[in-house]
């Protein structure tokens, strides 16, 4: 069965144009994550929410063997078209089992700036421990909390959906919840946290876009984590029926 129709869809095309060279995508995102991912020539990375293939160039380009999903079929074609045959890219929602990817299949899994799209974080991230090698990694970035309770107001520790208007027109719908609601969630599928890294600029965003800059050097906007499987962790795999 095919995901549905996705938030991305029919925006993909601006949003590849616009990530491509943005503050917060390549000037804030990618270099603080793919600094946390290291050396990855050899390894097998899954992209769960690829979008349209910015990570997985650079990840293919360093030699890791690289396979992306995205719920937007818009998306898909677009990372189809940058990687060619340097990558398997199929469509998938990350709400949905992993079927066709076999137990301890993948040295890596990144989530970046996808997870609080998710309506289940624990049964997704249960599901990406499945198919995670036992000494493997699963590197998420998301929204900092701290960041999120600035922009949504109300209570720090509110947790629920917030939705915001974007540029074109795309309605942008994702997961607040404090730091703590994070670390019980990652527990809850049999993960625990090796790292937490609060994005900092990279320097290249002062000469691109210093007022963005300005902000990010003061205030938290993105977060990451580097989490692996906890030894001894119970099978809470999801129903797969």
């Amino acid at each position: 069965m095919q995901p549905a129709d996705a938030p991305y869809d029919g925006f993909a095309d601006t949003f590849a144009r616009e990530a491509a060279v943005s503050p917060y995508n390549a000037h804030y995102d990618r270099p603080t994550v793919l600094g946390l991912l290291g050396d990855v020539n050899g390894l097998r990375i899954l992209d769960g929410g690829c979008g349209p293939g910015l990570y997985l160039s650079e990840l293919a380009a360093r030699g890791a063997d690289t396979v992306g999903i995205d719920q937007s079929a818009d998306m898909v074609r677009l990372a189809r078209e940058r990687l060619g045959s340097l990558a398997q890219i199929r469509r998938h929602d990350l709400d949905a089992p992993l079927t066709w990817a076999a137990d301890s299949s993948f040295d890596i899994v990144l989530l970046a700036l996808v997870l609080h799209y998710t309506h289940d974080r624990v049964r997704t991230l249960t599901e990406i421990a499945r198919v995670l090698r036992p000494d493997g990694r699963i590197i998420i970035s998301t929204s900092h909390p701290t960041a999120d309770w600035l922009a949504d107001g109300g209570s720090y520790f509110d947790t629920r959906h917030v939705e915001e208007s974007w540029s074109g027109g795309m309605t942008h719908r994702y997961w607040r919840q404090p730091l703590q609601a994070w670390f019980d969630e990652f527990t809850a599928a049999g993960l625990a946290v090796d790292r937490l890294v609060e994005h900092r600029p990279a320097h290249s965003m002062v000469l691109h876009h210093p007022t963005a800059y300005e902000k990010l050097a003061h205030q938290p906007g993105f977060i990451a984590f580097q989490l692996h499987k906890s030894p001894g962790a119970p099978d809470l795999r999801p129903d797969q029926s």
